[in-house]
């Protein structure tokens, strides 16, 4: 087991509208803390009251936005991501971007929060998902490369920084040498100064206390990047 150093018992919300959650619940269920991590799953405003922090899942942007508008929670998902740690998984990063392309007709209804423009679908459909093993120095145990999973996964195409928010961290790359060559993209730069290339490898980043990655770790039994949250982006919004 990992185990994260807390000082209170912290609960963790799983958006369950649509997607992975299950498998989200699992991973933090492993992780060794403290104090207890007590896991609600969320599918009403009441149920997001009691968090301290919010993970949403892997699945279908669009239809987990279209369930959270119905089921009233669009706004208060927006106001818990101006004061609680959010992280987004693959469809869940795609509603924290500020802004998304290759949406379906009529658009996307997004959360923002982290300050980057994303592609949804970006390495191609379900079945050019591909698996790649990633070097990130934050993880416990750092020379042991964690699995990225990566269905129908989004790329970065653009990030945002601004003296308003604070900085964006890359937390993991993708090695271009890695991806199917089918799968390469050429994406076009949208004014940041870093290359379309260079903005294609990034897989996971944190901005504040908020945090996503385009690849799926709860489809992984490796539970470090649960850890990881916990440990950078919950825990200190607790002391």
């Amino acid at each position: 087991m990992t185990h994260v150093q807390v000082n209170n018992n912290v609960t963790i919300g799983i958006l369950a509208l649509q997607g992975a959650f299950a498998e989200h619940q699992t991973a933090l269920q492993k992780l060794s803390c403290q104090k207890k991590i007590s896991v609600v799953l969320v599918r009403t405003a009441e149920d997001l009251s009691v968090c301290d922090a919010l993970i949403i899942p892997g699945g279908e942007s669009t239809t987990i936005a279209f369930l959270a508008k119905l089921s009233g929670l669009l706004e208060p998902l927006r106001t818990f991501l101006q004061k609680k740690p959010v992280w987004g998984t693959c469809a869940g990063a795609i509603l924290l971007a500020q802004a998304v392309e290759n949406t379906k007709k009529g658009g996307q209804e997004l959360l923002g929060g982290i300050s980057v423009t994303i592609a949804r679908n970006g390495w191609g459909s379900q079945v050019e998902s591909f698996e790649a093993p990633l070097s990130i120095d934050g993880l416990l145990d750092p020379s042991t490369p964690f699995m990225g999973v990566f269905i129908r996964a989004p790329v970065v195409l653009a990030l945002h920084p601004s003296t308003e928010n604070p900085p964006i961290e890359v937390i993991a790359r993708l090695p271009i040498n890695l991806v199917p060559k089918s799968q390469k993209l050429t994406l076009h730069d949208q004014g940041d100064s870093s290359s379309p290339h260079d903005l294609q490898s990034i897989v996971a980043l944190r901005q504040g206390r908020h945090m996503l990655t385009t690849f799926h770790p709860e489809l992984t039994k490796d539970s470090r990047f649960h850890e990881y949250f916990v440990r950078t982006c919950v825990v200190p919004t607790l002391l």
